[in-house]
């Protein structure tokens, strides 16, 4: 069983940083991709950014220069920088993993969510 686990949210005031953290575990060999998903109230989930297995990352165009991934493929992490925070980036986030399993299947697996709140 595959278990992500979140951490680092919190609230900051605009301008702010905060770093979040994530750690996938279990009957794991890789991963093809770990990411996060962001989902403010009354909004659907939307694509933050995301880091493949050979380190190519990918931003939402609202975040790109503020926001950093980077991911650890040896202990199946993911991290996310983001400075110059905004009210707007308000939301919990959710980290994403599409796990490479022992037998060499993938599926993707999601964490509960942190919640990151940026006050104007």
């Amino acid at each position: 069983q595959v278990q992500l686990a979140e951490s680092g949210g919190g609230l900051v005031q605009a301008g702010g940083s905060l770093r979040l953290s994530c750690a996938a575990s279990g009957s794991i060999f890789t991963y093809n991709r770990m990411g996060w998903y962001r989902q403010a109230p009354g909004k659907q989930r939307e694509l933050v950014a995301f880091v493949t297995r050979g380190g190519t990352t990918t931003y939402a165009d609202s975040v790109k220069g503020r926001f950093t991934i980077s991911g650890d493929n040896t202990k199946n992490t993911v991290s996310l920088q983001m400075d110059s925070l905004k009210p707007e980036d308000t939301g919990v986030y959710y980290c994403n993993a599409n796990v490479v399993y022992l037998s060499l299947q993938s599926a993707d697996h999601w964490g509960r969510g942190t919640q990151v709140t940026v006050s104007s």
